[in-house]
């Protein structure tokens, strides 16, 4: 039967008496009547919607049936523990390994082809697990997929969401899933550890441990067409039930040497030119996140743009680089003296003392006498050595 996750959706709003529900998803199956070339019977279900003004109201509230007047609240601060957005396809941009991508493609595949799969008896849950360091894309990943599924994006905003009243947490959860629930949309659960935190640890107290359970209860009574999305930075720390409950399973490596080409050339975009050395950037780029890449380059064109050009300067980008690097490996770098120093030693090639000169505005003799003050307290290495 097709559209069956639709008709099964109107079908539980009813049976729990939930309007909203019911025509939130009477909507949506018109639309894919529509789609497919059912007209007649796609206006004869928004005739029926008109004839509820409230629910039709609800149906056209926000785009693709969120309404932002109802959102899930805890209970005891009254904030909503949801942020609802609805990305868009041309604002998203996601660059992966090709057997991410592949396995991030077969996902999409079978939210769409969902009832499909039902019929054939092959179904999955919809639900993916990303899985990886800080600022490898995992957030950008569940904006990406939302917005080629165009359907709103749900994120759950653990901050509201974890209460320090007993049992509110538990109950702040079922609200959450419940809102998922009624409207066609992408549910996100970042930094997921925090909710589903491996039980049996010593320092646990009994309510952590009901958390997780309320949490996997949650999880198990969502309908397995409902596009469940989770991520975290530490794998390590989830409760081993809870990858059981996760169909797909997407880990998120630091970007490898292809995968940093697309994204300096993307972020740098027309600011960059041919000759730019993108083979270097990708080289010494190696070991740092696609979201340091982004932030670079976002800080050599706002300089390139403050300086009336239309094009990064390449020493500029890689300046940029090497005190990213310095950051990462916490270098005190305190003065721009220390800068000089730590970028010539970095990358010697680069920076010769007139490109260190030019760059921060002093003379060559400036830069001279720091390298070589540098060098007598030990602080100069050789190139191969740093970075």
């Amino acid at each position: 039967m097709d559209h069956l996750s639709e008709v099964l959706k109107i079908l539980d709003g009813a049976l729990r008496a939930n309007a909203s529900m019911a025509a939130n998803y009477a909507g949506l199956l018109a639309d894919k009547l529509e789609e497919g070339g059912a007209r007649q019977q796609a206006r004869q279900i928004r005739e029926r919607l008109a004839r509820s003004p409230g629910a039709l109201v609800s149906v056209q509230d926000g785009e693709r049936g969120i309404s932002l007047n109802n959102l899930p609240v805890d209970g005891e601060s009254r904030l909503h523990t949801v942020d609802v957005s609805q990305p868009v396809a041309r604002d998203t941009n996601l660059v992966l390994p090709s057997a991410i991508e592949a396995r991030v493609q077969e996902f999409l595949s079978c939210v769409r082809h969902h009832d499909a799969l039902v019929a054939a008896n092959a179904a999955l849950p919809n639900r993916l697990l990303m899985h990886g360091p800080p600022g490898t894309g995992k957030t950008q990943m569940a904006r990406w997929i939302t917005a080629q599924l165009e359907l709103p994006l749900l994120t759950v905003r653990c901050d509201t969401l974890v209460s320090s009243l007993l049992g509110q947490t538990s109950r702040n959860l079922r609200r959450v899933f419940e809102y998922a629930e009624q409207r066609p949309c992408v549910l996100f659960l970042d930094e997921f550890d925090a909710l589903a935190g491996a039980r049996g640890n010593e320092r646990d107290v009994g309510e952590l441990q009901r958390v997780v359970i309320a949490l996997l209860q949650n999880i198990d009574a969502l309908p397995d067409s409902t596009v469940l999305l989770a991520a975290t930075n530490h794998d390590q720390l989830l409760d081993p039930a809870v990858w059981r409950r996760f169909s797909f399973r997407v880990p998120m490596p630091l970007p490898d040497e292809a995968v940093r080409v697309s994204l300096w050339r993307h972020f740098l975009g027309s600011y960059a030119l041919d000759a730019l050395d993108i083979k270097g950037l990708v080289a010494r780029s190696e070991g740092i996140t696609g979201a340091a890449i982004e932030q670079i380059c976002m800080d050599a064109k706002r300089s390139a743009v403050l300086a009336g050009q239309t094009h990064v300067d390449e020493d500029e980008v890689f300046r940029r680089l090497g005190l990213t690097l310095a950051l990462m490996q916490r270098v005190p770098l305190n003065t721009r003296d220390a800068e000089m120093v730590w970028l010539r030693c970095w990358n010697r090639k680069t920076f010769s003392l007139r490109a260190l000169a030019k760059l921060y505005g002093v003379s060559t003799r400036h830069v001279t006498n720091i390298i070589q003050e540098g060098a007598a307290h030990g602080n100069e290495e050789d190139d191969t050595q740093v970075g």
